[in-house]
């Protein structure tokens, strides 16, 4: 069942808020000996503000199976720290070299890089510490906490954003043809979005083949929302982005609008969310909030 644009917005607005406490919350959770510049450089771009779409996807495909968004929020806490970190690395000179972020500036641009790299380091290793002990405390069960510990672990690692990260930056791991875009997204983009979703359905009981059929979906969507953000990053200005736009252009990356151009992006897109919808037929959860949430994410091509 897909809910009516109105009543999805009202659904979405209360859980980015829902969300938007349990973050500027933490700052409670990082009292001394944690060092003051350390913490505040971390809560600086973890609380910078953004859609929060990927904890929320996160606690709703927990709830899609039962449990509670309150049960299972240091997961879903735990997914925008890693994406954070992703943010904080990313814009590092030896990077994509960005200096505006949400808006606002990058984090090595105000704290230094050495500092915004032990930042994005402290993020990642708060990640697994905070939501282990928070689905403990909320009685998650021990297989599921677990399972739910790998699938974030894979996101991060060499089959996920880091190796996402080295296709997308180093130039002799670029390749020509057209599926490489494909290679870079599922990568950068597709499975920490994925692993949101299927974690948080892991965390919530989904069995095997409900699982399953939500880590499709979350390819699928990341692959449309990298395709998403590739049409943004040529057609919206700094103030509509939040950062600089055309970076992608001026560092020549394999883009899905420089492989395909405008139209043909647009048509890829709809084509990976459509394909994210289909996925989760049979999966045995609650999934209007999902059907939703990928026509609000296709609205921004318009």
């Amino acid at each position: 069942m897909t809910r009516s644009p109105v009543d999805f917005e009202t659904v979405l607005a209360d859980a980015q808020a829902y969300v938007e406490v349990q973050i500027q919350g933490l700052s409670e959770a990082l009292p001394p000996p944690v060092p003051g510049r350390l913490r505040e450089s971390m809560l600086y771009s973890l609380q910078a503000g953004g859609k929060r779409l990927r904890p929320i996807m996160c606690l709703k495909a927990a709830e899609a199976f039962g449990v509670s968004r309150d049960r299972c929020v240091s997961l879903a806490l735990a997914f925008e720290m890693i994406h954070t970190a992703s943010l904080i690395h990313d814009d590092l000179p030896s990077m994509d070299d960005d200096v505006l972020r949400r808006g606002k500036p990058t984090n090595h641009v105000l704290y230094g890089e050495s500092m915004a790299i032990l930042a994005g380091d402290a993020l990642l290793a708060w990640a697994f510490e905070y939501s282990l002990a928070g689905l403990a405390k909320a009685r998650i069960p021990a297989g599921r906490a677990c399972s739910a510990m790998r699938i974030m672990a894979n996101a991060l690692g060499p089959f996920g954003i880091c190796g996402g990260q080295v296709l997308d930056t180093d130039p002799q791991s670029m390749e020509d043809g057209e599926d490489f875009p494909f290679k870079v997204a599922a990568q950068k983009t597709g499975v920490l979005i994925a692993a949101c979703v299927e974690a948080g359905a892991v965390a919530g009981g989904a069995d095997k083949k409900g699982a399953e059929a939500f880590r499709s979906y979350g390819m699928h969507l990341g692959t449309a929302f990298q395709v998403i953000d590739d049409i943004l990053d040529v057609t919206s200005s700094a103030l509509e982005l939040g950062k600089t736009p055309g970076k992608d252009a001026a560092l020549e990356k394999r883009t899905f609008v420089s492989t395909f151009g405008l139209d043909g992006a647009r048509e890829l897109a709809r084509k990976e969310s459509d394909q994210a919808l289909e996925a989760l037929l049979g999966s045995g959860g609650e999934v209007g909030f999902f059907s939703a949430l990928t026509d609000y994410l296709m609205e921004r091509t318009r």
